[in-house]
């Protein structure tokens, strides 16, 4: 695994929308705008199970992450690696996430039959280019 420089983590720190990119089955990438937290330099993301990029990464579990900040978004991250999918049925990393993101509790899957997942990807490569 490449290590992940401090500015790298702190960037993952910050509530910073990113790019999560996972394989159709044709071999097409497939994106999705996500809200990210890191534990230790693992990249955390919440989904529900049945969706497109959960189906996508239990197939194939690679996939490519792109941060940017939107101050300054000629800096970038760019995290690709291999994932795991862990479940989460209480919910605790979108509540953390909503959290970080909205300052408030996160209340869509309130009424419905979701069940959260958590992605976790594991770096494999890593690129950061500080913006100006």
């Amino acid at each position: 695994m490449t290590g992940m420089s401090e500015d790298a983590k702190r960037l993952l720190n910050e509530p910073e929308y990113a790019v999560l990119a996972t394989v159709e089955p044709d071999g097409r990438p497939q994106l999705s705008v996500v809200w990210i937290a890191r534990d230790h330099e693992d990249v955390l993301v919440s989904t529900v199970r049945g969706r497109r990029k959960e189906r996508n990464l239990r197939r194939d579990a690679r996939a490519t992450l792109l941060v940017y900040p939107a101050d300054n978004p000629q800096e970038y991250l760019e995290v690709r690696g291999a994932v795991s999918i862990e479940d989460d049925p209480s919910g605790s990393l979108i509540q953390a996430l909503s959290q970080k993101y909205t300052g408030e509790p996160f209340t869509e899957d309130e009424g419905t039959d979701h069940e959260r997942v958590i992605v976790r990807l594991r770096p494999e490569h890593v690129v950061h280019r500080r913006g100006s």
